[in-house]
């Protein structure tokens, strides 16, 4: 297994290309954001580009999906990172990256692992330190997110190892947290599928995740998913109960939907709703102030494709009330697909980087009055 494998860790910097690669232009090219907005590539050449984590002195940590973790710098402060170094390699589906207090965390499908004072040795990276190797082997929906909680606290889930399925084990479909030398493992929910984008509404503290609903009941059915942890341990209805109210026909006859918390918000079948982001800058005009920024990565198996979009969930008294494209395009209307975007961090400045792991770039998005 890769995670268990002797990982290199070297001096790996690489110049990122200053110039737009004329395929990358032509995507952006094809993008739509709402006026007054401007999209541009931070980052040209981040293979597989999956969840982003800002450091204290700008670093921008990337995690993917083919075992490396990247860092990228803009050292010259205009905007774009011209340096890459390469923190890690051969780890196993390292999707998931948080970062306090100087310390990267890095969440490979069995473990979470940290690196100490990374800003300060981005080309010679320290050996790991485990934080906590209790977690379930399966690749199957085993990639996972990272976040640091308003309580200190490292969040994650375990997915679910199937596309529909009702495992022994709880802590699969689960959402946990710890704390962040490892101690502390909680289980905080279950009847998740699959979560892999999660944020707390600034102001509330209340955490909002996604859900990717379960295969092969259709191109519109189930819808994927937003929900809200209420705080208390409680269940989301996977596998027996889809998006609140869709009995599960292999499972659904054991348990009744009305036995599970529902979603908060229904999203389209087949987006996979990942990387998620409250925004809580200046630069954007008041009315984005404390909506939510979701990358819909797309569906991969509908008949006619959906997603590949970053979309904007509208709140109002804490709670969701709309959905509109924020920006789209990657999908074009011949149903060919240009990127996939899949998370979203928000600058010092109030702008916003997305990652999108089919290009191997990190897009900016910023407002200009």
């Amino acid at each position: 297994m890769k995670g268990l494998k002797a990982i290199l860790f070297f001096m790996a910097v690489s110049p990122l290309c200053f110039a737009v690669k004329p395929a990358h232009e032509a995507v952006l090219k094809q993008l739509h954001l709402p006026y007054g907005f401007k999209i541009s590539i931070y980052a040209d050449d981040v293979p597989n580009a999956r969840q982003m984590a800002l450091g204290e002195h700008g670093v921008l940590f990337v995690g993917t999906q083919d075992g490396h973790v990247y860092a990228l710098q803009d050292k010259d402060g205009d905007g774009v990172a011209e340096q890459r170094y390469t923190l890690a390699e051969e780890l196993y589906l390292p999707n998931g990256v948080a970062y306090k207090s100087g310390a990267l965390y890095v969440a490979e499908v069995n473990r979470i692992i940290r690196f100490n004072e990374i800003e300060d040795q981005l080309d010679n990276p320290p050996k790991p330190i485990v934080v906590f190797d209790k977690l379930p082997s399966d690749k199957h929906h085993g990639w996972k997110y990272l976040k640091f909680g308003p309580d200190g606290k490292l969040y994650s889930a375990v997915g679910a190892p199937c596309n529909v399925c009702a495992p022994e084990d709880s802590l699969y479909a689960s959402l946990f947290r710890i704390n962040a030398d490892g101690s502390g493992f909680q289980v905080l929910a279950n009847g998740i599928r699959n979560t892999v984008g999660f944020d707390w509404e600034p102001g509330t503290r209340h955490l909002f995740f996604n859900d990717n609903g379960r295969d092969n009941l259709g191109d519109d059915v189930p819808p994927d998913e937003l929900n809200q942890w209420t705080g208390t341990h409680q269940h989301y209805g996977f596998p027996y109960c889809h998006a609140g109210t869709i009995s599960d026909p292999e499972f659904g006859g054991k348990k009744k939907c009305g036995q599970f918390q529902g979603p908060v918000w229904r999203y389209k079948a087949h987006v996979a709703p990942l990387g998620m982001r409250f925004y809580t800058g200046l630069q954007f005009p008041d009315h984005y102030y404390k909506q939510l920024f979701v990358a819909q990565h797309g569906s991969w198996n509908r008949s006619v494709p959906q997603g590949y979009q970053v979309a904007l969930i509208k709140f109002r008294e804490g709670e969701p009330f709309s959905e509109q494209a924020f920006v789209s395009g990657w999908l074009t209307a011949s149903g060919d697909v240009l990127g996939r975007p899949v998370d979203i961090v928000q600058t010092p400045k109030g702008g916003l980087l997305i990652s999108d792991d089919k290009l191997g770039v990190i897009y900016k998005v910023e407002y200009k009055k």
